[in-house]
């Protein structure tokens, strides 16, 4: 699944460089995920790297998004256009 960023964001800007997919955006009060490129970091590293820098623990993963570690692996996959 893709993760979200609740209300809580305080726009620290930490998040958005350890993106690898450069899901992460700049909306007009807070982060925003973007689950088309968001893989959790499936791929990448073992865990969300945004989640692990983030300092107020706003980010969740997205009940609106439901993906399974295979299904981010696949979307990873696409998204380089090749297996990994």
């Amino acid at each position: 699944m893709a993760l979200y960023i609740t209300e809580e964001c305080i726009n620290c800007d930490v998040c958005e460089p350890e993106c690898p997919n450069g899901a992460l955006v700049q909306g007009e009060n807070l982060y925003v995920v973007d689950p088309e490129k968001c893989t959790e970091c499936v791929g990448h590293f073992d865990t969300p790297q945004c989640v692990e820098v983030c300092p107020v623990n706003c980010i969740t993963q997205d009940p609106a998004h439901l993906e399974s570690r295979e299904q981010l692996l696949a979307k990873f996959e696409n998204m380089l256009g090749k297996e990994a």
